[in-house]
């Protein structure tokens, strides 16, 4: 018998929680932005995956919690792939290819593409209020960003087209998550969707430390490493799993906004960056959206 690890929590907490993973999601860029100028992108991302991994195998070892039915081995399977292996090294390609800016800007698309996937195939309603909601963040986010038009470079195409993959694969890994999110605790999938990710990304870490070497580790990259992966990675990754399965996968992706908020606004006060008029409008645009689909929920409820 498979034993489910879960919890009951209201719809306005359940709310919060997203805010608080797209807060942590946010903080990803700040630290990252430090580790990648010591550790190379994938082995990055894989001792992210293997730190999370190790953390709730230690917690639920012995509990019987990280059993899953033999017919959802393929299902999972695909989940680690999609999600934790192809999505994620797409949007780092992505970055690297083109810019910063520019694949932020793509990767906001995430909302848009998960409520159209949700309405397609789970039958999630597709409200009028629901999409001035999403394009109203959108328009927060490119304001917050800016003109990333400039980008030059002969490989900025593949750039774009990395990460326009990375968008497309995470809004199929959102969808089936949603479904199989109703059977199994969040952290069961996060932990087995993790491992199946780290192993599919070693030939790419192997590649890298062929032609980079095996990178040197400071204390305070270990310890921002540790935060990614505990943090980051292990708790934010849960919280967004369990949300998915309490909540419609349209509902979850309008939270998706306040990540570049959240990134812009704590590089103000750790990076010493600029508050800016457009860092104030795109604020007001995203809030704005936001609150559009969440006040309206409530009106109807």
């Amino acid at each position: 018998m498979i034993k489910k690890w879960s919890f009951a929590l209201q719809k306005w907490q359940l709310y919060a929680v997203l805010v608080l993973t797209f807060f942590i999601w946010g903080s990803l860029y700040v630290v990252s932005k430090y580790v990648l100028g010591q550790i190379p992108a994938f082995t990055t991302a894989e001792l992210r995956a293997v730190i999370a991994v190790l953390a709730i195998f230690l917690i639920l070892r012995k509990r019987s919690l990280l059993k899953v039915r033999k017919e959802d081995y393929k299902e999972i399977f695909l989940l680690g792939f999609l999600g934790y292996f192809f999505s994620l090294d797409m949007q780092l390609l992505g970055t690297q290819l083109s810019s910063a800016s520019l694949a932020s800007l793509l990767n906001a698309l995430n909302p848009l593409v998960i409520m159209l996937l949700a309405a397609f195939f789970l039958g999630e309603k597709l409200t009028q209020r629901k999409i001035i909601g999403i394009l109203l963040s959108l328009a927060g986010v490119y304001v917050i960003l800016g003109d990333a038009s400039a980008d030059t470079g002969s490989d900025i195409f593949w750039g774009v087209v990395f990460s326009l993959l990375s968008v497309l694969s995470w809004g199929i890994f959102t969808i089936r998550l949603r479904k199989i999110a109703q059977r199994y605790a969040g952290i069961v999938i996060l932990f087995w969707g993790m491992l199946v990710g780290a192993v599919c990304n070693l030939p790419a870490v192997g590649w890298e430390f062929v032609r980079y070497g095996v990178p040197m580790f400071s204390l305070s990259s270990v310890v921002a490493l540790l935060y990614m992966g505990l943090i980051c990675t292990g708790l934010a990754h849960f919280f967004w799993n369990y949300c998915l399965g309490h909540l419609e996968a349209g509902n979850c992706a309008l939270f998706y906004p306040l990540q570049p908020l959240m990134a812009a606004l704590m590089g103000i006060f750790f990076l010493g960056e600029t508050l800016t008029a457009n860092f104030l409008l795109g604020s007001i645009f995203i809030l704005g959206g936001l609150l559009l689909e969440l006040l309206g929920k409530a009106h109807r409820g």
